[in-house]
């Protein structure tokens, strides 16, 4: 198995930056947790994506089924598809006015009604398949691994009960906070929109849809109304690019 050095090492800076409140059996714990987090296994992301979605949508205001949103969703969900490579998708809306969208590796996936809001449904599929993106192209894993090291340091969590026995509703809920505003990379980002756009073009969605998703993000960016750009880049640059490979046909 392929050990991911950079999360050892975010394990050991946190380690190291605490170490005056932890005692030598936590530091121990701590710095096994580090290192365990970098080998999580498919089952161990899983069940740590489920319970920390879980935990926040505890704490957060969801769409009823029957309510507008969530049959609009439902439908857009139906174009985009409900299989993320063998992952079941599970989309649900949370009520509020700000403008965001987040996946986890376990296939939850929640759309802010303040996006849905200022989107047509083109729009809203278009930043669905940026999502699910990231899940099928394995950033939204490697999030879970760089989150759960912050958090299992942090609290030199005892490895005695396994991965997620180890975390408290509070600890799953900061995970799944690190998870929604974690940053993804540039180069991760700019995968997820041409997976977007590959995507789109593949169900019969116009792909420009995500042109004009990136500029309406584009007019909130400079005065940051929104918090999808706490973790993502320029919107502007984004829209071209797209709008250069639908001009280059491909």
């Amino acid at each position: 198995m392929k050990i991911h050095s950079s999360l050892i090492a975010l394990g050991l800076t946190a380690l190291l930056s605490g170490c005056q409140s932890l005692s030598p059996e936590a530091l121990m714990q701590s710095g096994a947790q580090a290192f365990q987090a970098a080998t999580l296994s498919k089952e161990d992301v899983k069940a740590l994506s489920e319970q920390s979605c879980a935990e926040i949508d505890s704490k957060s205001p969801i769409a009823a089924a029957n309510s507008s949103y969530s049959q609009r969703l439902n439908k857009i969900a139906a174009r985009v598809g409900d299989n993320i490579d063998g992952v079941p998708a599970n989309y649900k809306v949370y009520l509020t006015n700000d403008v965001n969208a987040w996946a986890m590796a376990n296939g939850c996936i929640r759309v802010y009604s303040g996006l849905m809001d200022m989107m047509d449904d083109d729009e809203v599929a278009g930043v669905l398949a940026h999502e699910i993106g990231h899940v099928a192209l394995g950033h939204s894993r490697k999030r879970l691994q760089v989150a759960y090291s912050t958090v299992a340091v942090r609290t030199a969590a005892s490895s005695a009960s396994g991965i997620v026995g180890t975390l408290s509703k509070s600890q799953l809920a900061d995970l799944g906070e690190q998870l929604i505003h974690a940053q993804f990379s540039q180069k991760q980002e700019s995968e997820a929109d041409d997976y977007a756009f590959d995507q789109l073009k593949k169900r019969g969605i116009n792909p420009y849809a995500l042109v004009t998703s990136f500029e309406k993000l584009a007019s909130l960016q400079g005065d940051h109304k929104s918090s999808m750009f706490d973790d993502h880049p320029d919107a502007k640059a984004r829209a071209q690019h797209i709008r250069d490979r639908i001009n280059n046909g491909k």
